[in-house]
């Protein structure tokens, strides 16, 4: 057992007042992001929303941070927080080093996945001449000359959506691809900063399939593969934040990981007063599809990874997407997440939240597929 689990645990005051000034801070001074990305782009039905949600094979929707989601002007800045108890083992913003606890990666040179010159991550199928053929975003083959190799990884972060996939979009047309991708850089240089090697799956705007997602977290072997996603049409109003976390059904550390991340999570937003929203099964959870594998794509393709798929917030809950587009929210999202995964990587703690989802019905949707992409440039 770690020593990270003795850590004395912080004032719930103390947090709340800090982030409360931060929020303050940021709302006063007119703090908003700033883009190099597309603006946004509401889709124009409900249905639509909701077949982003989802994946082909089944997935729900559900460096340093710069490229972040347009702030649509009108959204206010939430800056009451209510004082409850923290229950994180880790206080908040201190990552220690763990280098030392960490499993060497391989040393052999092996390339397995290779950033490519323009910044794109793909899985390497095979060293050619004149170069590496990899498997593309859009799940093609091709050839490229150069890159950074990469042999393993500690963790691997997958910011979901992108490009022409969306995911959900908030009522003030907040992007939920960006909001992933935002928290994801976010979270890598947290990570990175404790000695964890981090690779991520998507680096900019642009569409990747699940194949390809999944190819990147299984050719690397990673400890942890975490999918960021953010939810859409709740059940209803909730009394608490509806945080849920998806781990694959057969594999324990897997549910660790997800229990870890939704007890961080609540323990970071339960401070927030804001009127929350849920569905009624919220929590830790598995869901199987018709032949009895993991129902979605991206947990049931990174089989033999302990992974999780998190849907921390409702976009689609105008005061929570007024929270997804600031720089201060988004930093308290991607610290829960950190402070979990150093939780996981050194400790047996087992997490908590875990439930049983109730059925549902509905097939998935037309994302996380292959067909009518486009691949980024790689040199």
């Amino acid at each position: 057992m770690s020593t990270l689990s003795r850590v004395i645990r912080p004032p719930a005051t103390a947090l709340a007042v800090l982030v409360a000034l931060v929020l303050v801070v940021s709302a006063c001074a007119g703090d908003r992001p700033s883009f190099s990305v597309a603006e946004p782009v509401v889709a124009e039905t409900a249905a639509e929303v909701d077949a982003e949600q989802v994946a082909t094979s089944g997935e729900r929707s559900g460096e340093t941070a710069t490229t972040v989601p347009a702030t649509p002007s009108s959204l206010p800045t939430p800056t009451t927080l209510a004082g409850r108890p923290v229950q994180s083992t880790i206080v908040p913003s201190l990552f220690p080093d763990i280098s030392d606890q960490l499993p060497q990666l391989p040393s052999d040179g092996v390339a397995r996945a290779l950033i490519t010159p323009t910044g794109v991550v793909a899985d390497v199928i095979s060293t050619v001449d004149g170069g590496f053929l990899i498997l593309t975003p859009c799940g093609r083959e091709a050839v490229v000359s150069s890159g950074q190799v990469l042999s393993g990884a500690h963790v691997v972060i997958d910011a979901g959506h992108g490009g022409t996939e969306p995911g959900a979009v908030g009522p003030q047309g907040v992007q939920e691809s960006h909001v992933n991708l935002a928290i994801a850089q976010r979270l890598e240089s947290l990570l990175e900063a404790a000695g964890i090697t981090v690779v991520q799956t998507r680096t900019d705007d642009y569409r990747i399939s699940i194949l390809s997602r999944t190819a990147i977290a299984t050719s690397l072997a990673p400890q942890a593969f975490i999918s960021i996603h953010h939810n859409a049409a709740p059940d209803g109003p909730s009394g608490r934040p509806g945080a849920e976390t998806y781990y694959q059904a057969e594999d324990p550390e897997s549910k660790r990981l997800a229990g870890l991340i939704f007890e961080e999570a609540l323990a970071s937003f339960e401070e927030i007063d804001i009127e929350w929203a849920g569905d009624t099964d919220a929590g830790v959870k598995y869901r199987k599809g018709e032949s009895g594998a993991d129902y979605y794509g991206i947990l049931r393709r990174s089989a033999g990874v302990p992974a999780t798929l998190t849907e921390l917030l409702y976009l689609t809950n105008p005061p929570e997407e007024a929270l997804l587009v600031t720089p201060a929210f988004q930093q308290v999202e991607a610290e829960a997440i950190g402070r979990a995964v150093v939780r996981f990587l050194t400790t047996e703690d087992p997490g908590s939240g875990f439930v049983e989802a109730y059925p549902r019905s509905a097939p998935a949707g037309g994302g996380g597929g292959t067909g009518n992409c486009e691949d980024p440039a790689f040199e």
